[in-house]
């Protein structure tokens, strides 16, 4: 049902424009619809791979870890998990691809992947610092948020949008169920049932500024300074359905064994050193990582063969027509529709009600989250139609924002609103919304497709962040006119 919801509204979305706004030819519309059924098989499958499988891993690796009482076990352990999880995420691979293909690749989606999992590796354990320490999660996030500026001052704008991007697309739905049960693993083990509540958030958004800092200094490192953007070598063209994904099979089954083995080895590794797990337990684990391994390759070849294009091809044409509300108005219901279904966001709701002991309703976190979202990508689209706006324009006033609320908001309510800021860039985002934004770059005069064709998913990653804060302060204030919830859980 999660995965349905998360694709269904892109699709019916999809095919009332084919027959409205934006017509395809039969062969594009014929691979849309049997890219969309594999991203439903693929995805539901990953999803069963990821709950039976990586997050009771994410769980007793966290609680090993803490009866280790070892810091430096703890750090080196988290670095190394850290890493691989951001490898095989499924966002950060499609995005990753994504900069290759149209940089041509200039910037090889091997080296986006590899700095972008470093740089999660050790923002990973410096979270796990903090939680040990009990170092305020605020100031840590302003300390991160200072340096990030501070080197965005020296970072080209093409990477600028791309560093950004990566810190969404790197903490989906593999990511964030792991990083969360790592958490709760790691704070459930402190007596300070307080301190473990405040604990079990802020990790994602920790772990997330990794990427941007990774991908801003490899624009330091290199020093190129010119690139060549071309979405042509995207799209694909052929009368046939079928004939793209059977050709995408060799190469979403490579990228899913590298994605995926590494989390196997670190599996196996574990039960014979720390886990020791009965048989039965053990071998449901490797079923889910077996489940994670087929639906990743799956989804893979979904988006590839036939997602990706129909997104462009959308955003191309809507860009062309004179009247230009209906891409900004489509953008605006695309980013609404698109989090409501986002199954990490679903993870986190759950986990905010369920720590706040439903004081927090889901439905309460998910209103505000949806309409922030739809304005970041309608917000995106406006900066193509509009190129004297630039990114930083948006992420300057929006983190002084984020990094002032931080001050007079509920603790609680920060850690999740910046994981919040990561969740809500899935597997949906880091494909159709990517390809749509794209493509409205590509066909727009005037714009850049590297520096306005990304700089969306960091739009989107950081509307809940200032919408969940601002909830964090309504809930606040409810509670002090109703005097209705204890001390501690709005504190």
């Amino acid at each position: 049902m999660e995965v349905l919801t998360s694709v269904l509204p892109i699709t019916v979305m999809v095919l009332l424009l084919h027959f409205t706004l934006t017509p395809m030819e039969g062969p594009m519309i014929g691979r849309f619809l049997f890219g969309a059924a594999l991203i439903m098989v693929g995805l539901t499958l990953f999803l069963i791979g990821v709950d039976i499988g990586v997050t009771p891993l994410g769980d007793y690796t966290g609680t090993a870890l803490a009866k280790s009482n070892k810091l430096w076990i703890v750090l080196i352990a988290g670095a190394v998990l850290g890493f691989f999880i951001s490898i095989a995420e499924p966002g950060l691979l499609v995005l990753a691809n994504q900069v290759g293909f149209v940089t041509s690749g200039q910037i090889s989606s091997m080296s986006i992947l590899m700095i972008v999992s470093i740089g999660l590796a050790l923002m990973l354990a410096l979270g796990f610092l903090r939680i040990f320490y009990n170092y305020p999660l605020y100031k840590m996030l302003m300390i991160l948020y200072v340096l990030i500026f501070g080197l965005s001052i020296f970072t080209s704008r093409e990477f600028l949008a791309i560093s950004f991007d990566a810190s969404g697309a790197t903490t989906g739905i593999l990511a964030v169920p792991f990083i969360l049960s790592l958490s709760l693993g790691i704070s459930k083990m402190k007596k300070d049932s307080k301190a473990s509540e405040k604990d079990s958030f802020g990790l994602v958004a920790i772990a997330s500024t990794g990427a941007i800092l990774g991908v801003m200094l490899l624009d330091l490192f290199t020093k190129n300074t010119s690139f060549n953007a071309d979405i042509e070598s995207v799209v694909t063209v052929s009368d046939s359905i079928l004939k793209p994904f059977i050709a995408l099979i060799p190469d979403m089954l490579f990228e899913s064994i590298i994605a995926m083995s590494p989390l196997v080895v670190i599996l196996l590794v574990l039960q014979k050193a720390v886990l020791k797990l009965q048989k039965r337990e053990f071998r449901k684990m490797v079923t889910g990582f077996i489940y994670g391994f087929i639906g990743l390759v799956i989804f893979l070849i979904g988006v590839n063969g036939g997602f990706m294009d129909v997104g462009t091809f959308i955003g191309t044409a809507l860009a062309l027509l004179d009247n230009k509300i209906p891409i900004v108005v489509i953008g605006f219901i695309i980013g609404l529709v698109t989090i409501l279904a986002e199954p990490a966001v679903h993870v986190l709701t759950h986990q905010i009600e369920e720590v706040t002991s439903g004081y927090v309703k889901r439905i309460a976190v998910l209103v505000p989250l949806s309409l922030g979202v739809g304005l970041a990508v309608a917000l995106s689209v406006i900066r193509i139609l509009i190129p004297e706006i630039q990114l930083m324009h948006y992420l300057v006033p929006g983190y002084i924002i984020s990094l002032g609320l931080m001050f007079v908001v509920p603790k609680l309510f920060v850690g999740i609103a910046f994981d919040a800021g990561g969740v809500a860039t899935g597997p949906m985002t880091a494909t159709f919304i990517l390809a749509f934004v794209q493509g409205a770059a590509h066909a727009y005069e005037g714009a850049d497709m590297l520096v306005d064709g990304f700089g969306m998913i960091a739009m989107v990653a950081m509307a809940p962040i200032i919408t969940l804060q601002l909830l964090g302060l309504v809930f606040q204030s409810k509670a002090k006119k109703k005097g209705a919830v204890k001390e501690h859980e709005i504190h």
